[in-house]
């Protein structure tokens, strides 16, 4: 169950990072308020995730998971490159946070 809240966590923070751009610097209300609202359940989420994981692996994957997120959806949307070397630091990310969902207990 842990886990699962994790990964929701992990999709809230790609939904804020990714829709920060939306926001155009904070000035358009209504992006801003769904920025921050993704924001704080991002947190709390990851909040109670770490109660039954270790806290270095749950904000590790957090991190990653987010990170590969924001990624792919700069790349689908808006046209961010996708070189070989940007895409095999992505799967660099995939690797680590697999690592560390596989080797946790």
């Amino acid at each position: 169950m842990a886990w699962g809240i994790l990964f929701l966590a992990a999709a809230f923070e790609i939904a804020w990072a990714s829709g920060l751009k939306a926001t155009q610097g904070f000035t358009r209300p209504l992006a801003t308020v769904v920025v921050a609202a993704c924001m704080i359940a991002s947190m709390v989420l990851l909040g109670l995730a770490a109660k039954h994981l270790p806290m270095g692996t749950a904000y590790a994957v957090w991190t990653g998971v987010g990170a590969l997120g924001t990624a792919v959806i700069g790349i689908a949307l808006y046209g961010e490159p996708a070189t070989l070397p940007r895409l095999g630091c992505i799967a660099l990310i995939a690797l680590g946070v697999m690592g560390l969902k596989f080797f946790s207990r």
